[in-house]
């Protein structure tokens, strides 16, 4: 898991609950003695733990906080991605160009990251499904993150997102359609 995530889940933990909170989680994680840098990739061991320990926390699914840490991404990836970006896209034109910009950079970039592979297939003007594919099992995030596209770019209420699959899977349909 590249770094980024993991820092952007600590900012998460801190400002959706406490510092105390996201020390307790590494400290249940076995992860007390390590610094998370932005430019490291770590084992994916490392937020499998986090979000276990934090549902049990929480009383949340790890599914939900998938979601919700998804949703809570999207400002900071379109910060980072922004001159990849077109001005003119929308909520689905981004889905629709997510793997072959930012996913394709950020394999060039780091070879040892692997982001999951988005499948996606324009259904029509205002629908497209999304096969999420990765070893990794976090549909749930990519669930978080197109709604969290959707509010970036204030189409929150008309876009519909239903996982049409188990978001735990190794692939994971998603169905997008703006109303």
């Amino acid at each position: 898991m590249h770094g980024t995530i993991l820092t952007l889940l600590k900012r998460y933990v801190q400002t959706q609950y406490d510092h105390s909170t996201w020390v307790k989680l590494m400290e249940l994680s076995g992860l007390d003695q390590v610094e998370f840098d932005h430019k490291t990739v770590y084992p994916d061991e490392h937020i499998y733990a986090l979000v276990g320990h934090a549902a049990e926390m929480t009383g949340l699914s790890a599914g939900e906080l998938h979601e919700k840490f998804g949703e809570y991404l999207v400002p900071d990836l379109m910060y980072m991605y922004q001159k990849l970006l077109h001005p003119e896209w929308k909520t689905l034109d981004m889905l629709e160009h997510t793997e072959l910009t930012m996913h394709k950079q950020v394999r060039q970039e780091h070879a040892e990251n692997s982001p999951p592979v988005l499948e996606v297939s324009r259904l029509g003007l205002n629908e497209l499904m999304i096969d999420y594919v990765s070893p990794r099992r976090m549909g749930g995030l990519a669930v978080g993150i197109v709604r969290g596209v959707a509010a970036y770019y204030d189409e929150a209420d008309r876009i519909d997102v239903m996982p049409t699959t188990s978001e735990d899977g190794e692939r994971v349909r998603i169905h997008v359609r703006r109303r």
